[in-house]
């Protein structure tokens, strides 16, 4: 295996994924205390990014499975998510409610909801990958894939680790419910408006 191409692809998947820790944190910052959160988010990590990478290597395969015109709307995932959790923060603060039992015993992010946002984050990925593991032949496209993957489990292990922060998780946990939407709502506006959606 050559070190070169390990190295390549770690930073590959640094570079795009940088904003995934936030995101992540956020996620692990509202899976508090919520039996299963972490592995449902974890779960949801690993779908997700599986299937940024078969996407991309579908498409460096020469099979491209969403048109182009498409990748711009996959911000409405996480705009719909956000405007989701910004009406559940508002009806929570109305009622004056926090997680009642059954919610505690099963709230927090579910496996499907992080996929979506994940996914839907993954059009630069996307973009960025497939130049990449079309020119790095078969022997490299699974170097990068492998790479790639142990790396999710590092991401998780840092969005956890800064969630559990005391400083930044008594942040997350007093402000947490009202970022989450924010952030969620923000880049899905990203992806929307960087990608053309808006545009004739």
């Amino acid at each position: 295996m050559n070190v070169g191409i390990i190295g390549q692809a770690a930073g590959l998947f640094a570079v795009t994924n940088i904003d995934d820790i936030v995101i992540l944190a956020l996620f692990f910052a509202q899976g508090a205390g919520h039996r299963g959160a972490t592995s449902r988010i974890i779960l949801g990590q690993y779908l997700g990014f599986t299937a940024i990478l078969a996407v991309a290597t579908a498409a460096a395969f020469g099979a491209t499975f969403l048109p182009e015109r498409v990748i711009p709307y996959l911000g409405l995932l996480p705009l719909a998510l956000g405007l989701k959790a910004a009406w559940q923060a508002w009806r929570d603060h109305v009622n004056g409610e926090h997680a009642d039992d059954e919610q505690t015993k099963t709230g927090g992010p579910r496996a499907l909801e992080v996929a979506a946002v994940t996914f839907a984050n993954g059009g630069d990925n996307i973009g960025v990958y497939v130049p990449v593991l079309a020119t790095a032949g078969l022997g490299g496209m699974s170097v990068y894939a492998v790479v790639f993957l142990v790396l999710v489990a590092v991401w998780c292990l840092a969005g956890r680790f800064f969630a559990t922060r005391p400083v930044i998780a008594e942040a997350l946990s007093r402000w947490g419910h009202l970022l989450l939407p924010i952030v969620l709502i923000a880049l899905g506006l990203l992806i929307l408006i960087q990608g053309g959606a808006f545009r004739r």
